[in-house]
């Protein structure tokens, strides 16, 4: 599946810049790299050590296209494990294209999308859950992603499936070993450790799996939305959480029409805000639709802020209707985590807050509650760390393995199904012929992962969404 034709692309972001970066990869590359660069102290390329800098220009014939720095490094000691250059030049679009077309004329192909790192995966220097932590790390846009994926480049998931799979390997070949022995009723494999090992798989297992809930949530951001009446305040406490004029705000009730959705890094962690339709009854046809919108939301969102306007709770039966409206969407949503945002605090007094909290005691599904002013950005902070409480981040805290790809997160379920159909087995005294071929199965899932099972069509999926260049 190796390629050995030298591949080239642009390894920096397309466009005019200050530094420009060109990469070429291959048996061919370093050769190709000399035949267009003339260094300012002559310099043969093909005879400089790896991990060495060289200062010149490239060459077209007698034109120079520009002055640059070459990066030289040899396989097996480069990202790809092959002869490796890289062209530093200056980041105007022309020269880009200049030096890029020049090498293709002396014998490079355009590369693929992430084909350096999937000829790094192929040559070894990275195993399949690492090469798409590299994806990840390129597309992190928080701390808590950033350091979810540099823990899996660094291999700690492999690590962890790499040793299951090996102690299940090891025991998988005793149990085989049996079969060749069947008609002597010999047991090479120890069963009592047999179950020790399995009940540990199944607990490492489960861990991951559950890890996907918080992994998916951090790598894709959580979303959150802001619900109710109109005129409460929502696209001011959206603006008060951005800091900015992101929403239109107005005295009109049934301003926003739509949903506007805008992103924010609380402690590391992504939260994505919906600022939704007032929920009420209209006849006006588009903020219907608008309205059928913010369901769908609160469907997707996996926290709700229902935010009421502190000041219109004074008027004879509007506590006792939002105790109702609370408890039917708490009922309608029972795994979602609702918080009760109560506005305009700076308007309100404490006998009126006290009443409020009072009401709000009674109820048998006494929600949380905050009391803000979007308008004077009052209790906000407060509001971000409530939300920040919402999201696992122990796990994070502690370094442990944390799974974000829903490829990984689907070998992993169908890996603990064959673990726990050998543990069945085993205390079912299956005979080892059955319970072989679940444990290769579960070995198969291992394998996918980190990719000592493959396939063109696997790789091609998962390297078709990298960038070009890496």
């Amino acid at each position: 599946m190796i390629n050995q034709d030298s591949i080239v692309a642009l390894a920096t972001p397309s466009g005019a810049g200050a530094i420009a970066i060109i990469r070429i990869s291959g048996a061919e590359a370093i050769t190709i790299g000399n035949s267009v660069f003339k260094s300012i102290k002559n310099k043969d390329l093909t005879k400089q050590k790896t991990h060495t800098l060289h200062l010149g220009h490239i060459v077209d014939h007698e034109k120079t296209l520009d002055e640059v720095l070459v990066s030289v490094f040899k396989g097996p000691n480069s990202y790809t494990g092959e002869d490796t250059i890289e062209i530093s030049c200056h980041g105007s679009t022309y020269i880009q294209q200049q030096i890029i077309q020049l090498l293709l004329r002396k014998g490079c192909r355009m590369a693929d999308a992430g084909e350096f790192t999937l000829r790094a995966f192929l040559n070894g220097k990275l195993d399949l859950s690492q090469a798409e932590a590299v994806a990840d790390l390129i597309s992190s846009d928080n701390e808590a992603s950033h350091q979810i994926a540099m823990q899996q480049m660094r291999g700690g998931f492999s690590n962890e499936i790499a040793k299951l799979r090996e102690e299940l390997l090891n025991f998988a070949s005793l149990i085989e070993l049996e079969l060749d022995f069947a008609e002597e009723d010999v047991e090479f494999a120890d069963r009592t450790q047999f179950h020790e090992l399995l009940n540990r798989i199944e607990f490492v297992l489960k861990r991951l799996i559950d890890s996907f809930a918080v992994g998916n949530v951090i790598k894709n951001g959580i979303p959150v939305a802001i619900v109710g009446e109109p005129n409460v305040g929502k696209s001011t406490l959206l603006n008060a959480l951005l800091n900015e004029e992101r929403a239109i705000v107005s005295d009109i009730a049934g301003t926003t029409r739509d949903t506007i959705e805008d992103e924010l890094v609380i402690g590391g962690v992504g939260f994505r805000f919906i600022d939704t339709a007032g929920i009420r009854e209209t006849k006006d046809v588009v903020e219907s639709i608008g309205i059928k919108k913010t369901f769908e939301k609160i469907d997707q969102a996996q926290v709700v802020l229902y935010l009421v306007d502190g000041c219109q709770l004074s008027v004879d039966g509007r506590l006792d209707n939002l105790l109702v409206e609370i408890n039917k969407t708490q009922n309608q949503y029972p795994q979602k985590p609702i918080l009760v945002i109560i506005n305009k605090k700076d308007l309100l007094s404490k006998e009126a807050i006290d009443e409020i909290d009072t009401k709000l005691s009674t109820n048998n599904q006494k929600p949380t509650t905050i009391y803000i002013s979007a308008k004077e950005k009052i209790g906000v902070d407060e509001l971000k760390n409530e939300l920040l409480s919402f999201v696992n981040t122990g796990a994070l805290r502690n370094n442990e393995t944390i799974v974000t790809n829903t490829r990984h997160y689907d070998s992993l379920l169908k890996a603990l199904d064959e673990i726990q159909k050998v543990k069945f087995g085993l205390e079912t005294n299956l005979s080892s012929d059955l319970m072989a071929l679940d444990i290769r199965e579960a070995l198969y899932q291992f394998g996918l992962i980190t990719g000592q099972v493959t396939n063109d069509e696997l790789l091609g999926n998962i390297f078709a969404n990298f960038c070009i260049g890496k």
